[in-house]
């Protein structure tokens, strides 16, 4: 899968040293004269939007349809809150998240962690939160995972085999393990393995359990999700690595928004009782689990991520 703003991966060599790598640099669209590597609001207020229906969406890490009902609640507190109404866009692909903000469609969003610095540096995406557990801890890990039987008790035995990603603009669904694989294992899609791209994690994760993939990268909050509805089953799975942490979704505003409305969008999320809420059942089984939205800044949280985009040579082409 390529949207129009991601540009060719390579992987770069050096892959150890990810913090000499530069973070990636704003679309010319946008100024950044405070440094903190996210969009300016306009100086001209002309430019500001004030739309008469927020459009809000979340990651499509799973079937949309599935988190409409979840986000209801939280939907209707933007409302209360905002006093706008408020539509939640059900979208199905990350490139149709990012296109929408770009467009100007979509005002409120949040984006999966891979997608983060292409939503900050070509949409002007603002992250202000993530979602966290009561004492602040938060973040997910990427895991490669495989199924009982399949042969690949480890990673190496990945090689000759298919190895099932999501898309390319996701960090745990192929920007993390495509470096790890090369870095640490020596294997390389194409030559080592043949790569296949599920579309998402859910597929992924689904895709194992059947037996269709012997091995697939994924996030382990969206494995921990599934199983706790029921879609799969812990001894479906094996895991063979797990990696560090990263973090979660950012959730914020689109750069031009007014800053009133802007202003409100954040007490919303911040507002929000997530005691008795739908988020809080769904969200609440990840490990840790994730029971209120916390303050983040794109420059500090998402160094990590960003350290892996130079690390694999990503370039972001934010034309269209």
């Amino acid at each position: 899968m390529r949207s129009t703003f991601l540009a060719t991966i390579t992987v770069a060599a050096g892959l150890a040293a990810f913090a000499a790598f530069p973070a990636q640099a704003l679309d010319q669209r946008f100024t950044d004269a405070d440094g903190d590597l996210v969009a300016d609001a306009p100086k001209d207020p002309k430019q500001f939007i004030d739309p008469p229906v927020l459009v809000f969406s979340y990651t499509p890490v799973e079937d949309p349809a599935v988190y409409a009902k979840v986000w209801d609640g939280f939907v209707r507190h933007l409302e209360k809150v905002t006093g706008k109404k408020v539509q939640f866009f059900p979208v199905q692909s990350n490139a149709a998240q990012l296109e929408a903000m770009r467009a100007g469609r979509l005002h409120v969003s949040g984006f999966n962690t891979g997608s983060n610095p292409l939503a900050v540096n070509c949409a002007g995406f603002v992250p202000f939160a993530m979602m966290a557990s009561r004492e602040n801890a938060y973040g997910y890990e990427m895991e490669i995972i495989t199924f009982p039987g399949s042969g690949v008790g480890k990673v190496e035995d990945i090689k000759g085999r298919k190895m099932a990603f999501t898309s390319q603009t996701s960090n745990s669904g192929f920007k993390a393990p495509s470096a790890l694989l090369k870095q640490k294992f020596g294997l390389e899609a194409g030559k080592d393995f043949e790569p296949v791209f599920s579309g998402k994690h859910d597929n992924s994760i689904v895709g194992v359990a059947n037996k269709d993939y012997p091995a697939a990268a994924v996030a382990n909050s969206v494995m921990q999700r599934m199983m706790a509805r029921g879609v799969v089953r812990k001894e479906q799975i094996d895991t063979i690595y797990k990696s560090q942490t990263f973090p979660t979704t950012g959730y914020g505003y689109v750069y031009n928004l007014k800053p009133e409305l802007a202003a409100k969008v954040k007490e919303a999320f911040f507002s929000f009782d997530w005691d008795g809420s739908d988020l809080l059942k769904e969200f609440g089984t990840s490990q840790p689990p994730q029971q209120k939205f916390l303050p983040i800044t794109y420059k500090e949280h998402w160094q990590v991520v960003r350290d892996i985009d130079g690390a694999m040579g990503v370039k972001y082409d934010c034309k269209g």
